[in-house]
């Protein structure tokens, strides 16, 4: 199956610690990149969010941002008074009073914002953690989906290259003997017009050497294999984008050597839109896993 290297997907749901978000987005790269955003307390999960994403994707680079939004009554009710410090506040109170000579009530709201009068405690990070990988895992899925229906129509647009590549070769084939047959009558019309008659054999020579200065069947036969390559490719399960970038450097060698044996106007516009049709799937292929 193909799957491209770009795509997006994300993951949301409430727990009663309060609410989990993953957002994941890919783009191509030679090799699986991943970079993430995560808060504070969920950074000790650095090795579990690559190990889950390195099994959903092999190539891209993969930005991963978890927000985590605390439940209201959650916060509320982690909040516990330091007693140790509020009971020596009010004793301060109580010696400033007579040291003084000022007799106040003891405000309580201000003494509520002295620091560390009132301490947040800790939560158990054990389920928080344990719901941002299960959640993770949703997310990565829903990557690897949306690259696989990316990948789909890159297939598709690929194949549609291929058959393209494939009835230029086979136009060539045709026009060959043709082709073969007007440089031989060109090359005697050349010999008519010279003054001297040629040394017996040196025509056969020149026909020879001239049909294989232009022979391009074994580049059309290569052309065809890689064609026929390509497809086997496409039928394969695992990551093959390294292996089709390398079949768009054969098919570009094989296309240049058809244009530089070009003798003719024909072969010389097949060559070019041979050319189109493999630029056109390289770019494809640039964003293919």
């Amino acid at each position: 199956m193909i799957r491209s290297m770009t795509g997006f997907a994300s993951a949301e749901r409430q727990y009663d610690f309060g609410r989990l978000t993953w957002e994941l987005r890919s783009v191509n790269h030679r090799y699986l990149e991943i970079g993430f955003r995560v808060p504070e307390d969920c950074r000790v999960l650095e090795p579990d969010i690559r190990r889950i994403l390195g099994e959903h994707l092999s190539r891209g680079k993969v930005d991963a941002t978890l927000r985590f939004t605390p439940a209201a009554e959650i916060t509320s009710s982690n909040l516990v008074l330091n007693e140790n410090i509020f009971k020596r506040l009010l004793s301060l109170h109580e010696d400033i009073k007579e040291t003084s000579g000022v007799q106040q009530e003891t405000d309580l709201q201000a003494l509520m914002r002295w620091p560390g009068v009132v301490e947040e405690r800790a939560l158990d990070p054990k389920p928080l953690h344990n719901a941002a990988l299960d959640l993770l895992g949703d997310a990565a899925r829903g990557l690897q989906a949306a690259r696989s229906r990316e990948g789909a129509e890159l297939e598709a647009a690929i194949r549609e290259r291929l058959e393209s590549i494939e009835q230029r070769v086979e136009e060539v084939r045709g026009w060959l003997p043709e082709i073969r047959e007007a440089l031989r009558q060109k090359l005697l019309n050349r010999i008519e017009d010279l003054a001297q008659p040629l040394e017996p054999g040196r025509l056969e020579q020149e026909i020879v050497f001239l049909s294989q200065k232009i022979d391009v069947d074994e580049e059309l036969d290569r052309l065809a294999a890689h064609v026929n390559e390509a497809r086997r490719v496409l039928e394969r399960d695992d990551p093959v984008g390294r292996r089709l970038d390398f079949l768009m450097q054969e098919f570009n060698r094989e296309s240049n050597t058809l244009s530089s044996k070009s003798v003719d106007n024909r072969t010389t516009q097949a060559a070019v839109e041979l050319k189109v049709s493999i630029e056109q799937m390289r770019e494809q292929v640039q964003n293919i896993e």
